[in-house]
């Protein structure tokens, strides 16, 4: 039962991120968003092939699943996520240079964040601070997001505002988890943890996107004008 719970909550990870990640881009143009949702559903295809395929620590998808991680705790669904959601927050659209730049930004961090995965918190330093800005940065996206729930609230949004909050305070909860708590009824491949954070994330991508697109309607009905470029006069 554990395992169909974990490769449920997986395909749904993947589904919500190819899906609303190309939803993102298709109807909104919003690459960031778009691309860093993709990036989470390739996460959890890799992730998935992995566990099918025996869930080896010498595998170099073991290897690809924390290049993975990495990348989406440190910038993608933080710096990433905020520039991205700031498009219907502060009317900002990144030029094709920012979106090219933060990204390169997330890569070089993935490769420098990559090898502190898996070490012993107790006895490797490096590790341990690894972890924390991990839980700091996602901490300060959850004030962004705090923000992003009240404009939806003022706009009249208001089950999107629930469900935003919700997912944002079960996001942060995965986040403090997962290198400092580990859950003492988990098995040795922390099964119940994956399911809940895969579960979790899937449906993050599901309910930021359903907000985004109640902000995005809201200002389109009030101001016709479009988000301007960074860069380009107002």
């Amino acid at each position: 039962m554990k395992e169909t719970l974990f490769l449920l909550a997986d395909l749904w990870m993947i589904f919500a991120g190819y899906f609303y990640g190309w939803t993102f881009i298709r109807r909104y143009g919003n690459y960031l968003l778009g691309l860093e949702w993709m990036v989470v559903a390739t996460s959890g295809t890799n992730f998935l092939l992995w566990s099918l395929l025996g869930a080896k620590s010498d595998s170099v998808l073991y290897d690809v699943a924390y290049f993975f991680d990495a990348f989406s705790r440190s910038v993608g669904i933080t710096l990433i996520l905020v520039l991205g959601l700031m498009k219907v927050t502060h009317r900002y659209k990144p030029s094709r240079g920012v979106d090219v730049a933060v990204f390169g930004v997330a890569i070089v961090a993935a490769l420098f964040l990559r090898p502190f995965h898996g070490a012993d918190l107790h006895t490797d330093r490096g590790a341990f601070w690894v972890s924390a800005f991990y839980v700091v940065v996602n901490l300060l996206t959850a004030v962004f997001l705090c923000f992003f729930v009240k404009r939806l609230w003022s706009a009249g949004a208001r089950w999107p505002a629930v469900w935003t909050g919700l997912v944002t305070a079960a996001g942060t909860t995965i986040a403090i988890t997962y290198d400092f708590f580990p859950l003492p009824f988990d098995d040795a491949n922390r099964t119940i943890f994956y399911t809940a954070a895969l579960a979790t994330w899937g449906t993050q991508g599901f309910v930021y996107f359903r907000a985004y697109r109640a902000l995005h309607d809201r200002d389109a009905a009030l101001d016709p004008y479009p988000a301007h470029t960074a860069g380009a006069p107002a």
